[in-house]
């Protein structure tokens, strides 16, 4: 499950490095993404 949202996010990063469109939202989604992949990867999840 986590990691069907993480290629998710990541390919609309990629999407919104090619068309330029709400990087910014894509930025702070894809940060999300990254810590709360960090805390299930401390967590033992």
């Amino acid at each position: 499950m986590i990691w069907t949202i993480i290629g998710i996010i990541l390919l609309f990063w990629l999407i919104g490095f090619a068309i330029d469109i709400a990087g910014g939202l894509i930025h702070l989604l894809l940060v999300v993404a990254l810590v709360v992949f960090i805390v299930n990867m401390i967590r033992g999840r």
